[in-house]
């Protein structure tokens, strides 16, 4: 192994070693530990230290890394008290995600560490926010994320180095290619000769480094980082590596020759460090011992701190309260003067004006800058607010979606329009498994709004369509919002640009340009979770929400002797249940109507919470109603069959009966 000193003092050198040397002896502690089962899992990156040390040695303690499981190296060289890592391993509250998650899944802003999650690629896409707010804050700083040749296969892989070249954003994307994801070889993974060779395909720049070589990681990152912060960009980077051990410990290494293994334990970058150094007359036999027994007192004196640390005793209020992060409503109230305006020019004025009370909050979309969005509720906002805070995306709502959380993670809000509701299932795991579960894992909020136009009623067939809330309203960590009148649009807009947790904010296309209201021409805002009671009567109660809600008033106005309580949710998550249960309990009777398919639709969830809550009160069941169990159709006709609005009237009816 060719180790080069390049002016590096022996200062530096002994550093790089103790550092190497650390997450090995924890690694071997860690072993032991596993085996007399007192942690629940290892992934072992014994073999690939020098990569995780290098590289975060080389940044700045300033610039964010966004490590992998068996990147130890970049915790302990970041300095992260080691009991606090052994209590993370043990489901202990002083680690960092209080039992909650476990190995390397957890961040800590403390340290400017985003750790994965365990579906690898969405993380590339946080380091592409990271590194636009660097650009946007003019910081200069570099952004260094982690995956292996088996995350490159991902589609989030091509779309975060694609945002990245198209935004020339300065991310490090390190890959480690240890030859196997998990035990599928890499000659199975892709078919070009390096990993690096993609690169070409992105025209971004790419280099491949000895990844068991602690001075050529260290020095070649450094470079490539110091030129990289006075020339934003993004790198392709890989490490040519090997893990000595399984995936994960139960996995084992069966699958791999053992010509292979012996080659590459010739390979150990703490064994050939030790002896470049010791070769150098830097090191001596007297230091090493001295050096482990340092290292080894310290890991023992925090294991001790870790192990007598009292389990976390279950409380189901603090559970519940880490969900999202504290939002504290302040209403805003608009002026007098108000203007007649439709749904979506309430849109576009509520995003206006949240764009000017916030001097950080970037709109991210396709088509959304020059063209004005697909629907124009952007026209005209490049001219007033630059094409820095006005993105036009390339076609990739997970990597969008990804860098709109590394917006949040650097202190930046943003609003991703989805062209349409439907495309958010290009992003959903994002949505559900990013922005939904950070705060409760590391107390990291998702500062960001998700523009959903939606719904049916204008013949654009099943994929321009859907309604799709139900898949949002059932994860934990979202909100969701869906109005039905131009005031609360504007109004709940706004405060979905204040709350600094995730939001769907479902529009309804057929509603754009189809309904009027006086609205107040200044900022204004309208609480979560407050619905509104349009009709008061002493028949029925109607629960509904967007365009449905229309629907329900058009109904009562042709059946005028049903006197109905008509409650608009406006936001599904927070539900006003009070609001329902009062109004079941005076007209003994309800009937929830939805625009989404009935099986699995909210209403299911709102007729059970009826039914637990007000049986008592009940004069008749709990009536739902919802479209049919097929995909929405596109001709006109297949479409009013599809949608229940006609389906309403009569069990309205029905129930008035009753």
């Amino acid at each position: 192994m060719d180790f080069q000193i390049n002016n590096l003092d022996n200062n530096t050198l002994l550093n790089l070693y103790k550092a190497l040397l650390k997450p090995r002896l924890i690694e071997e502690k860690m072993l032991i530990l596993l085996r007399q089962g007192k942690i629940s899992k290892w992934f072992s990156g014994i073999g690939q230290e020098a990569i995780a040390v290098g590289v975060t040695l080389a940044l700045d303690k300033d610039e964010y890394i966004l490590p992998m499981h068996r990147n130890l190296g970049v915790f302990t060289s970041r300095n992260i008290p080691l009991y606090r890592l052994f209590g993370q391993w043990q489901g202990k509250a002083s680690g960092f995600t209080k039992g909650r998650d476990r190995s390397f899944h957890f961040g800590t802003q403390d340290h400017k560490i985003v750790g994965m999650i365990s579906h690898l690629g969405p993380q590339l896409g946080v380091a592409d926010g990271i590194a636009l707010a660097s650009k946007l804050n003019s910081q200069n700083h570099v952004v260094a994320v982690f995956t292996g040749e088996g995350g490159t296969s991902e589609g989030d892989f091509h779309e975060a180095l694609n945002v990245a070249s198209v935004w020339q954003l300065p991310v490090l994307f390190c890959v480690e290619n240890n030859g196997y994801g998990l035990s599928t070889p890499t000659n199975e993974q892709y078919n070009c000769q390096h990993i690096a060779d993609k690169g070409a395909g992105y025209g971004m720049e790419s280099h491949i480094i000895d990844g068991n070589n602690v001075l050529e990681v260290y020095n070649r990152v450094r470079d490539i980082a110091e030129n990289v912060r006075h020339n934003p960009r993004p790198i392709l980077v890989e490490f040519k590596t090997f893990r000595m051990r399984g995936h994960e410990e139960a996995s084992g290494t069966k699958y791999v020759p053992q010509e292979l293994m012996d080659s590459w334990a010739l390979n150990d970058p703490v064994v050939n460090y030790e002896a470049f150094l010791k070769g150098q007359g830097i090191l001596s036999e007297s230091d090493v011992t001295s050096i482990k027994e340092t290292i080894l007192n310290e890991i023992n004196e925090h294991l001790d701190i870790a192990f007598a640390e009292e389990d976390i005793v279950p409380n189901k209020t603090n559970e519940l309260d880490d969900v999202y992060k504290k939002f504290v409503y302040q209403e805003v109230n608009g002026s007098y003067e108000t203007k007649e305006v439709r749904f979506i020019d309430a849109i576009s004025e509520g995003l206006k004006q949240s764009m000017e009370r916030h001097p950080n909050l970037v709109i991210m979309g396709q088509d959304i800058a020059e063209y004005g969005g697909a629907f124009k509720i952007t026209e005209g906002f490049l001219e007033q607010f630059g094409k820095e805070r006005v993105r036009n995306t390339p076609i990739c709502e997970s990597a969008i979606i990804e860098t709109a959380m590394g917006l949040s993670i650097a202190g930046i809000k943003s609003v991703v329009e989805m062209q349409f509701a439907d495309f958010v299932t290009s992003g959903f795991n994002p949505v559900v498994n990013y922005l939904a579960k950070s705060h409760y894992r590391w107390s990291q909020n998702a500062d960001v709004v998700l523009r959903m136009p939606c719904g049916g009623g204008v013949a654009a067939g099943p994929f321009h369509s859907q309604t799709n809330e139900a898949w949002f309203t059932k994860t934990p960590g979202l909100k969701v919002v869906y109005p039905a009148f131009p005031y609360d649009a504007k109004g709940l807009l706004n405060t979905a640009m204040n709350d600094p947790n995730p939001v769907l904010f479902f529009e309804h296309k057929g509603l754009y340009r189809s309904i009027r209201q006086d609205v107040p021409t200044d900022y204004y805002t309208l609480p979560f979770g407050k619905a509104s009671i349009i009709r008061e009567g002493s028949n029925i109660t109607i629960i509904s929400y967007g365009a449905a809600v229309h629907w329900a008033l058009e109904t009562l106005d042709r059946n005028p002797t049903i006197k109905a309580d008509v409650i608009d949710l406006r936001t599904l998550q927070p539900m006003d249940t009070q609001a329902i249960y009062a109004s079941v309990k005076k007209t003994g009777k309800a009937i929830i109507l939805h625009e989404d398919s009935l099986f699995g639709g909210i209403a299911s969830d709102i007729s059970a919470l009826i039914m637990e809550n007000c049986f008592k009160y009940l004069d008749a069941p709990v009536i739902r109603v919802g479209s049919l169990e097929t995909p929405i159709p596109f001709a006109p006709q297949l479409e009013t069959q599809y949608l229940p609005k006609n389906r309403f009237e009569i069990a309205l009816n029905e129930l008035f009966k009753y």
